[in-house]
């Protein structure tokens, strides 16, 4: 709040340091009209106006003058905006008058004008000398050209009662003069620092409203539709575009703004009932009580994902939205992108069949929502894999695990899901009625691969059905299948006479 203060007494000094500039420009303009006169009192002298006044003292005035105005000329040219720029005016004209004084011109209202020109400077201090000064040469004036008019004057007794009777209607007046002018002073300082403030308020809300213009003008450019939707007045106003025109919400009959109602005839079919929800405009309030933002996201037909939000930006005291901005934003790359990052997180980088992760969090998912009565689980173990390895290198492995994995993912189809859980052990879990027909289109799936680095491919495959192990778990099924596998492993390797531990 201090830095507030200071910044608006800043800008209030600087209005008043261009003010004095301008004003003293003023006075140089009244000293240089002042030289004439001289002229001016000389007819008067010529006519027989002014009986005492010698042309010495005409010229003496417009020279004194003269010399006045160029002194405060170069003193604005190098110190504009100084007070004792202004002060040297006002003692200058101020001297004037006793110099005209002392040369018997006297025009008593002239000596008033000098603290009264003072009040143009808004600046008490030059007010308050210019007042005090003012009085004192008008009083030594007074004193000095008493003697003379009692010589000339005879309703004047003596220059002492002159002086005395003169000095003190000027004392008077002088008095009322820097009472009225003190209090003008006082009030114009006042009224214009209100003025100046109130107006540098003005200045920052507008430029606070331009940034938050400028702000949601960006904000604009990157969402595809943005509404700014006030609860207080029931209106709703699109933000992109030159036309800010508000529209009213009748909340008593319509659900939805006319924004939302253009864009559900996008939406697609099967997401219309979620999208209506979330945009029903008659609980967006109550759903953005104490938050900040909601959020949805939907399929447009045309353009993919979208994503609609609702966004506080101004609340009651208890959350209560009173203002929203509501967006739009097409998110159909970012939505592929998660997808593709899920994708890579949850398949194997060889076969690109589903990985071990995959398969723990399908699993997961079936034993809380329970197993259905077709499940089957198959068991698949990649037969010879090290022997591949180690006598044709590692790309034959490599063929090798991608054939098995080819021959299960198309014998399962759409059918059921296939993972790979290890070097060259995968799982299967289906939904058959027919487990044995699935595992004979296995084996002939195997019998028909051929690769680049083997001809022929095995696989011990083992399979437990829900249906034949009711009371058996998913974990459980998954023992049974690993068993039976193993059942098939040990056929395999006896009948081709094989030792199992080498290999």
């Amino acid at each position: 709040m201090k830095m507030f203060t200071d910044d608006r007494l800043k800008d209030y000094d600087q209005f008043i340091t261009e003010n004095r500039k301008k004003i003293n420009k003023y006075l140089n303009i009244i000293l240089a009209c002042f030289t004439a006169t001289g002229p001016v009192i000389a007819l008067g002298v010529r006519t027989g106006i002014f009986e005492d006044i010698s042309y010495g003292t005409c010229v003496g005035i417009s020279a004194v003058v003269l010399i006045m105005s160029i002194i405060h000329y170069l003193l604005i040219k190098y110190y504009p905006d100084k007070e004792a720029t202004s002060v040297f005016a006002l003692a200058g004209l101020d001297l004037l008058l006793v110099f005209m004084t002392l040369n018997h011109v006297s025009i008593y209202l002239t000596w008033f004008l000098v603290p009264l020109l003072s009040l143009l400077f808004c600046d008490l201090s030059i007010f308050i000398f210019s007042s005090v000064f003012n009085y004192i040469l008008m009083i030594a004036a007074t004193w000095f050209y008493s003697g003379y008019v009692a010589l000339k004057r005879e309703d004047v007794v003596s220059g002492t009662a002159y002086f005395f009777n003169t000095a003190g209607g000027f004392t008077i007046e002088t008095v009322i003069m820097f009472i009225s002018g003190f209090a003008i002073c006082r009030f114009s300082i006042n009224y214009l620092r209100n003025l100046i403030e109130n107006q540098m308020e003005i200045v920052n809300h507008e430029k606070n409203m331009k940034e938050r213009l400028d702000i949601l003008s960006s904000m604009a450019e990157i969402y595809d539709n943005v509404n700014l939707i006030n609860f207080i007045n029931s209106t709703e106003m699109s933000l992109r575009g030159g036309n800010l025109e508000e529209k009213g919400i009748d909340m008593s009959r319509q659900s939805h703004t006319l924004m939302n109602q253009r864009i559900r005839a996008s939406v697609m079919p099967d997401q219309l009932d979620d999208f209506l929800k979330f945009t029903n405009i008659t609980t967006v309030r109550k759903r953005l009580t104490n938050r900040k933002l909601i959020t949805g996201d939907f399929i447009d037909v045309e353009k993919g994902w979208f994503r609609a939000q609702y966004i506080t930006v101004d609340s009651t005291l208890d959350g209560i939205p009173n203002r929203v901005i509501y967006t739009t934003r097409n998110i159909d790359e970012e939505k592929r992108r998660e997808e593709h990052l899920i994708r890579i997180s949850l398949t194997d980088e060889l076969t690109r069949l589903y990985n071990r992760r995959c398969y723990e969090e399908d699993m997961e998912v079936i034993r809380n929502q329970g197993l259905s009565s077709d499940l089957v689980i198959f068991s698949i173990d990649v037969n010879g894999l090290k022997k591949a390895n180690d006598s044709l290198g590692h790309a034959a492995g490599d063929e090798l695990i991608k054939g098995a994995a080819d021959c299960l993912v198309s014998s399962i189809g759409s059918g059921g899901k296939a993972y790979r859980t290890g070097g060259d052990e995968f799982l299967a879990v289906v939904n058959t009625e027919n487990p044995d027909k699935l595992l004979e289109v296995i084996r002939n799936k195997t019998r028909e691969w051929h690769g680049m680095y083997l001809e022929e491919i095995s696989m011990s495959v083992g399979y437990a059905a829900h249906s034949d192990y009711p009371e058996e778990g998913i974990d459980g099924l998954e023992k049974i299948a690993d068993s039976k596998m193993y059942e098939d492993k040990n056929r395999y390797y006896a009948e081709k006479g094989i030792e199992r531990r080498v290999h």
